[in-house]
């Protein structure tokens, strides 16, 4: 098994992150990895906003606007408390061209792509990673706070540092889960190893 194939099968997200964040030499050499995904007629369909120290917090008071005007007032304080999680998030941003040959689509999953090489990128450089989106990725207030131009989408929320303790194992499925073997129109039969 080559070292990129153990790296990936030994993956995962860390929920548990605490300072120092990468320094910035290391965000640099990573977002450079993020603009190695794949892009259809290059295109670079994706921008990035690096938040850290106080503008953290200005993020979790996006965060609580973004709350239903019926929120409780905990659930407010944890969307405030949100972004607080992590020495830094890194907003992944799709931000499609027109170009009459690639669809939006194939675009944003370019910019998603991105913000999996990112990932990658960070992990391997020793800081642990976690992925979120849910709700405050798709919120109108959450959008215009950070600069969002019309047609653009959030592709998730890289929270990034040290790792402050071990988590367990994560199971992982064994392909035959999830793949089959497409043998002809309509017609699969089980995936084997």
């Amino acid at each position: 098994m080559s070292s990129i194939t153990q790296f990936l099968m030994e993956r995962s997200s860390e929920p548990r992150l605490e300072a120092p964040a990468p320094p910035r030499d290391v965000v640099d050499l990573a977002l450079q990895c993020a603009a190695r995904a794949p892009d259809h007629a290059l295109l670079r369909p994706w921008r990035y906003l690096v938040i850290e120290g106080g503008a953290l917090v200005a993020l979790g008071n996006l965060f609580a606007q973004s709350c239903a005007a019926d929120a409780t007032e905990k659930a407010r304080e944890n969307a405030r408390n949100a972004p607080l999680r992590a020495p830094m998030v890194i907003v992944g941003i799709a931000s499609p061209k027109h170009h009459e040959k690639v669809p939006d689509v194939e675009q944003v999953m370019s910019a998603a792509s991105g913000m999996s090489f990112l990932s990658l990128a960070l992990s391997e450089a020793g800081y642990g990673v976690m992925w979120r989106s849910g709700s405050f990725a798709y919120d109108r207030a959450v959008l215009e706070g950070l600069g969002l131009a019309e047609g653009e989408t959030i592709t998730g929320f890289l929270y990034t540092g040290t790792v402050s303790s071990e988590k367990p194992p994560v199971p992982r499925p064994s392909c035959t889960d999830y793949v089959e073997e497409w043998i002809g129109p309509k017609q699969t039969r089980p995936w084997r190893v």
